[in-house]
C-alpha cells in the first residue's frame, strides 16, 4: 500500500481557500507519486478551529465534503483519508472523519473519541462514541484523531480487530512534536502495525502547528517523515512484514486480559 500525507498550511476560516489547495495537492500528488491512499490533517477546511461563530465553518452531516470529495476520489480513483472537519449532525458539532475509496463511496465516518480539554474542545464539540475500522483495498484500516494517540486502549482496540494501517490526522502544536514522534512510534511497535500521521503546519492565532507528518512501519522504522512547512510525503508500506513480525513477536497471543484492569 502507498501512502501519501498531504501536510497543509491552511487558512482559519477561509473553508473555500483550504477545499482549494488541498484537491490541488491531492490531484498534483496522484499525478506525481500515484499513491494508493492520500491522508490529510485534522480540522483542515476550517483550519484549527474558530472559537467565534464555529457553526458559520461546519459541514452539515459532511454534506459539502462528501459531495466534493466523493467525485474526486472516484474521478482520480485513489482512496482517500479525508482528514476530519467540523460537523454539524444530531445537534451537536462533532470532529468527524471521512473515508472514500477509489470509487468514491464513503466507506467509513469517525468522530473524534477523546475531545483536548486544555484546549476546549469538549466546550465546543460533542464526543464520539465508536471505535471505526474499514478496509481499503481489501486492507483493515482504523482510523484517529490527533489527542486519541495518548489512549492507547482505543489503539489496542482497533488493534484486535486486526487492523494493518492506522491513519492518524492530527493538528499537533509545534512545541509537543516530541511526544507526537515518541507515540506515534510507540503505537505502532507495540500494535505492530503501519502508522500514517498527517499532521498540520503554520500558525492559527496564537498556535504553531509542527508539522513532521510521518509513515511507521511495524518495527518502529521511519520510513518518511515531512518538516515544519507544507509538503507532500509518500512512502511504500508492504504489508506483508506484519506477519513474519506478528509470528515472530506474538504480543497478541502472549497478551493476559483476565490481569488487566482498564
Amino acid at each position: 500500500m502507498r501512502i501519501s500525507c498531504v501536510q497543509l498550511d491552511m487558512k482559519l476560516c477561509e473553508n473555500e481557500y483550504n477545499y482549494s489547495r488541498a484537491e490541488e495537492l491531492i490531484r498534483r500528488t496522484v499525478q506525481t507519486d500515484s499513491p494508493d491512499v492520500i491522508l490529510l490533517p485534522e480540522t483542515w477546511t476550517s483550519g484549527y478551529y474558530p472559537r467565534v461563530n464555529l457553526e458559520d465553518y461546519c459541514d452539515r452531516d459532511g454534506e459539502t465534503l462528501k459531495n466534493r470529495f466523493s467525485a474526486l476520489s472516484r474521478e482520480l480513483k485513489v482512496n482517500i483519508v479525508a482528514g476530519s472537519i467540523a460537523n454539524i449532525k444530531d445537534g451537536g458539532i462533532y470532529n468527524t472523519s471521512f473515508i472514500f475509496d477509489r470509487g468514491g463511496n464513503c466507506v467509513a465516518e469517525y468522530d473524534k473519541t477523546h475531545l483536548f480539554t486544555p484546549m476546549d474542545e469538549h466546550r465546543y464539540f460533542e464526543f464520539g462514541g465508536r471505535v471505526v475500522s474499514f478496509e481499503l483495498d481489501g486492507v483493515e484500516c482504523g482510523i484517529i484523531i490527533c489527542y486519541d494517540l495518548r489512549f492507547p486502549e482505543l489503539i489496542r482496540t482497533l488493534a484486535l480487530r486486526g487492523i494493518k494501517v492506522l491513519f492518524m490526522v492530527s493538528q499537533w502544536p509545534d512545541k509537543r512534536v516530541p511526544h507526537l514522534l515518541t507515540l506515534t512510534k510507540a503505537r505502532a511497535v507495540e500494535n505492530q502495525m503501519f502508522v500514517a500521521c498527517c499532521n498540520s503546519c503554520g500558525t492559527a492565532g496564537d498556535t504553531v502547528f509542527g508539522g513532521n507528518s510521518q509513515i511507521i512501519d511495524p518495527w518502529g522504522e521511519v520510513l518518511c517523515r515531512a518538516g515544519s512547512q507544507e509538503e507532500v510525503i509518500t512512502a511504500d508500506c508492504d504489508l506483508s512484514v506484519i506477519n513474519d513480525i506478528r509470528n515472530s513477536i506474538n504480543v497478541f497471543n502472549d497478551r493476559k486480559p483476565n490481569l488487566y484492569n482498564i
